[in-house]
């Protein structure tokens, strides 16, 4: 009974000497043509992607077991199996497909594609391309309700978030928003969403319901001219309590209180921050800097950078996996 006890009291305590599995992390590099993965524990690269040419937009399907990748000069999206670390699979979409995202409850794939002034809705099963939806000039940013029933998209030229009704493919609302929109994020409520204008140097919060915007966010660093402050990603917290834009060639990522609307610090990043990903726990943010083709780590806990990766020429997109 007592080796027992023994034994069984070990198997507890390497048990609970076992570390958690650290997250995955997966970055789009412009000009390399490549998805470099990051080991979250060691912050070290591990493998890199071969794809398409230009990818930029990056996601995970339903069960995270594929990434879905916009590359943008071969008009079409990639399939990584996530387990081989290879391209498996292609899927179609309209001319240079730069953002999308993927409907939460169904199997469609909603595209902005810069080339045409079309959101294309893909099919991941069929792999069909099942209806496109007249857009404005140049769409980039998609963001979609948390119910799957509204879809937002930005066109850069007409400076619009369009909302489109995602059933019936049909926009019902046009939003004017400052110069060259970019990304658009719903709150975890779905009653508001964040448009952040690049050129404009805003963020509109747009009241879903109405189709008005609320509030703009304005965005001021010490030293750093008003022309390099351009907003692009933005990222939320799962509590809705913390909110970060990335803000171009400022080299800083600003974090905004979302009941004020103020912001509360700035945080010193790589050159030319494009976009931004949690870890699983929110404790770390990484952030893409496409001039100084670097991840930048953020402990938000410490609110510093921790570590700069190399990763490759123009990284662009990123996402987390546990």
């Amino acid at each position: 009974m007592f080796r027992f006890r023994l034994l069984a009291t070990a198997g507890l305590l390497i048990g609970m000497a076992a570390p958690a599995a650290a997250e995955t992390i997966y970055v789009t590099n412009e000009k390399d043509n490549t998805v470099t993965v990051v080991d979250g524990e060691k912050l070290a690269i591990t493998d890199r992607i071969k794809v398409g040419r230009r990818p930029r937009g990056i996601t995970f399907n339903h069960d995270g077991t594929r990434l879905y990748v916009c590359v943008g000069d071969d008009n079409r999206i990639d399939v990584i199996d996530i387990a081989s670390r290879k391209v498996v699979d292609r899927l179609p979409s309209g001319p240079d497909p730069e953002l999308f995202v993927l409907d939460p409850n169904k199997r469609r794939l909603y595209v902005a594609n810069e080339d045409d002034n079309m959101v294309s809705v893909v099919d991941t099963e069929s792999k069909k391309v099942i209806g496109d939806i007249q857009v404005g000039v140049e769409p980039e940013g998609m963001a979609l309700s948390p119910d799957g029933s509204l879809l937002v998209n930005t066109s850069e030229t007409t400076n619009m978030a369009h909302f489109i009704d995602a059933e019936r493919h049909e926009i019902v609302g046009n939003v004017l928003v400052d110069a060259r929109p970019r990304v658009a994020q719903f709150t975890r409520d779905g009653k508001h969403v964040w448009v952040s204008s690049e050129i404009g140097g805003t963020v509109a919060v747009i009241d879903a319901a109405t189709k008005q915007i609320v509030r703009k966010i304005g965005f001021e660093v010490r030293g750093v001219k008003r022309e390099a402050i351009q907003p692009v990603g933005i990222a939320m917290t799962k509590d809705g309590k913390r909110v970060f834009v990335a803000l171009g060639p400022s080299n800083r990522v600003a974090e905004v209180n979302p009941e004020t609307m103020e912001v509360t610090k700035y945080h010193l990043v790589g050159q030319r921050v494009w976009n931004l990903a949690f870890s699983p726990d929110e404790k770390r943010l990484y952030t893409t800097n496409g001039v100084s083709n670097d991840l930048s780590v953020i402990d938000l806990e410490k609110d510093r950078v921790i570590k700069s990766i190399p990763v490759g020429g123009a990284p662009w997109g990123v996402v987390v996996k546990p």
